[in-house]
């Protein structure tokens, strides 16, 4: 199902009233059959619940589309005014909160931690040498959050410090500064570091300061005070797509995650960010603060890089400057290329949307090529068998399918590893270290398969075969953090 905007209507809520920006709108806006087109393709082919996507150019929203549905229950069509959890996406506001603070003199980069935060541990003498610059970009040497409780949320306002206090048995995984490693705990850590900096709480500082002076009134970090009217539903798969019993919100993750926005108000936040700071005589932050947050500080891999909580690289020789996101039943995706004064936001309430390839294929669109849409996951055939006839039928079926159909389906590791990882979730462990270890035989020299297989059994009780594996793991990835600290909690020797 499309459900198809009202481009003025959109325009109305994109500017906070003000009509007057609509002129830049053309309902025959030149790739709009084709990104519908496309759009609708992958929507069918994943299954997708409902996707809503947002595009800027030259200063004007020139288009806003919603697809699908916003609950598979009562099958309410999707709008694009929808709030969506937007997961990581969150993390540039972070730094803005963080960079505003800078401007103030109330904040330095290059300082440490404890400077601010003076009851900030870890367990780890390195932990006083962490500066704001290495959390920003994720070099900081933390570790990352292994459970974010989101069906236990805190709601009050001595989350923030709280958790910075239980930090205290936590290991570095580096030395401050030593390689890039992300961490969603240092960027929860500088929600308290932006509270007690300010004097107010992190979600009404960045409301107050950066949301509100942006038109985004309907947007919030924190998510009891969200309207009802136009909360969206998350979207787990369990063999097909269904609701999810639990919202992902929990206070003490919000500076990292839990942003809630629609892809209509977040055209401001591409607005502000392509003029560098000035939105409709508003400023935000200074231009010349936009030279950090905009230019690489660490290398991640291979045409990948990161400022300041932006990574940055190119695509068809375009530089694209994006932060992605991902929790439990929800994927989003934002993007600015300054070069041709253009940005766009994605988001689904479905955590397994293909938002990376749904990405390239807009991107193909906007810059003139044609998309290819992305194949359809190996899994859905392999889990299917694999429910109804078994292991050894299905591990027959996906070997058939690898050699006579390889063209037209998704192969790889991370395609097992995540049905793996949906059996854990639902502590159905036999069926997970089943599915890890087919993919061990499928992948013997990927060091994550044994990281996962290792996991399953440390869930099992098993210490024996989960210390092997991460012992593999590590064998294959010296840099697999996860798998030391895997071993140092099982009391195993870390060679």
């Amino acid at each position: 199902m499309i459900v198809k905007a009202v481009l003025t209507i959109v325009c109305l809520f994109s500017i906070g009233g003000s009509a007057n920006r609509c002129t830049g709108l053309q309902p025959d806006y030149t790739h709009q059959e084709k990104l519908d087109s496309f759009i609708q393709q992958v929507m069918t082919k994943y299954q997708i619940p409902g996707l809503t996507i947002a595009i800027v150019q030259d200063g004007d929203m020139v288009y806003a589309q919603a697809f699908g549905v916003r609950n598979l229950d009562t099958r309410e069509p999707m709008k694009p005014e929808y709030l969506f959890h937007m997961a990581s996406v969150s993390k540039p506001f972070v730094a803005t909160a963080v960079m505003q603070l800078v401007e103030q003199d109330k904040i330095g980069l290059d300082e440490p931690l404890i400077t601010y935060l003076p009851y900030f541990r870890i367990d780890d003498d390195r932990y006083e040498q962490i500066t704001i610059r290495q959390m920003l970009n994720h070099t900081s040497g933390m570790p990352d959050v292994l459970d974010y409780e989101w069906d236990n949320p805190q709601t009050d306002k001595g989350a923030s410090e709280r958790y910075v206090r239980s930090l205290t048995g936590e290991k570095m995984i580096a030395a401050p500064g030593e390689r890039w490693r992300y961490s969603n705990m240092a960027y929860d850590v500088m929600g308290d570091l932006i509270a007690k900096m300010s004097g107010q709480p992190f979600e009404v500082y960045v409301k107050e300061n950066i949301l509100n002076p942006l038109g985004m009134h309907h947007s919030t970090f924190f998510y009891p005070e969200t309207d009802e009217s136009l909360r969206t539903t998350p979207h787990i798969w369990e063999t097909k797509p269904i609701v999810s019993k639990v919202y992902p919100y929990n206070r003490p993750h919000a500076p990292s995650s839990t942003l809630n926005s629609s892809v209509v108000e977040m055209t401001n936040w591409a607005l502000v960010n392509l003029n560098r700071g000035e939105l409709r005589g508003k400023r935000i932050l200074k231009e010349e603060s936009y030279d950090l947050l905009y230019t690489p500080s660490a290398d991640i891999q291979e045409n990948v890089q990161i400022g300041l909580s932006w990574f940055i690289r190119t695509y068809r020789d375009e530089t694209i400057i994006s932060h992605s996101g991902g929790d439990r039943g929800y994927r989003s995706y934002f993007g600015i290329l300054p070069e041709k004064n253009l940005g766009f936001v994605l988001a689904s309430n479905y955590d397994r949307t293909p938002v990376e390839s749904i990405v390239e294929g807009v991107l193909d669109i906007l810059l003139g090529h044609e998309p290819q849409a992305p194949k359809p996951s190996i899994v859905d055939e392999f889990v299917s068998v694999y429910l109804e006839k078994g292991l050894e039928a299905a591990k027959a079926h996906y070997r058939k399918l690898e050699k006579e159909a390889a063209d037209e389906y998704t192969f790889g590791d991370r395609e097992l590893n995540g049905l793996g990882y949906y059996f854990l979730r639902d502590n159905e462990v036999v069926k997970a270290i089943e599915i890890f270890t087919f993919n061990v035989e499928l992948f013997p020299e990927v060091g994550n398969t044994y990281d996962s297989l290792g996991e399953a059994y440390m869930i099992s009780g098993d210490r024996e075969q989960a210390i092997a594996n991460y012992r593999k793991a590590l064998e294959l990835d010296p840099s697999n953090e996860n798998a030391k600290a895997m071993l140092t909690r099982l009391g195993a020797q870390v060679k």
